[in-house]
């Protein structure tokens, strides 16, 4: 009867955006949300860069080549891209509309440009939390102790806070 439909309104899930500069703690973060909440679930993009170690091809990102980017960009079948340090990242929409549908969140890992383009497709499903680096001292530590970037890296990641911060 009415008494069992109004015990179970239906949701739409809601699309999950946690920005911070590299290296403030949103990875970790992340990982935690993703580790104690079944009900929400990781935008896997695509990427043209190459895997790093560790990396596994359908979990940390759907790593495509050049030409499959544009055919998916042209038939825009992407939530949102962008161009990083040469590299092309891309959120796939159709694993997130089915997502949302159903009821469940999507986190996504994306920067502020990134977030701008989803705001404008999807305004009305969307979250927004920026998280800051304790102090710039400390975000600098964080990347100089990532094994995985160099000096230059560091150095440019460094230089792009302040823009992203005040974003």
């Amino acid at each position: 009867g009415m008494a069992d439909i109004s015990d179970r309104i239906e949701r739409r899930g809601l699309m999950l955006v946690l920005s911070s500069p590299s290296g403030a703690g949103k990875t970790t973060i992340s990982r935690l949300l993703l580790e104690r909440d079944d009900d929400i679930s990781l935008s896997v993009s695509v990427t043209t860069r190459t895997k790093r170690p560790g990396e596994v091809d359908g979990r940390d990102y759907h790593f495509i080549d050049p030409t499959e980017f544009n055919l998916m960009l042209n038939r825009q079948e992407l939530l949102e891209h962008a161009k990083v340090f040469d590299h092309y990242y891309g959120t796939p929409k159709g694993p997130v509309e089915e997502a949302l549908a159903a009821g469940k969140d999507v986190l996504f890992d994306i920067d502020w440009q990134g977030e701008q383009q989803l705001k404008q497709a999807a305004r009305d499903d969307l979250a927004s939390v920026f998280i800051l680096p304790p102090s710039t001292e400390e975000l600098h530590r964080r990347l100089q102790s990532r094994a995985q970037d160099t000096d230059e890296v560091v150095a440019a990641r460094m230089a792009k806070a302040p823009d992203e911060i005040s974003h």
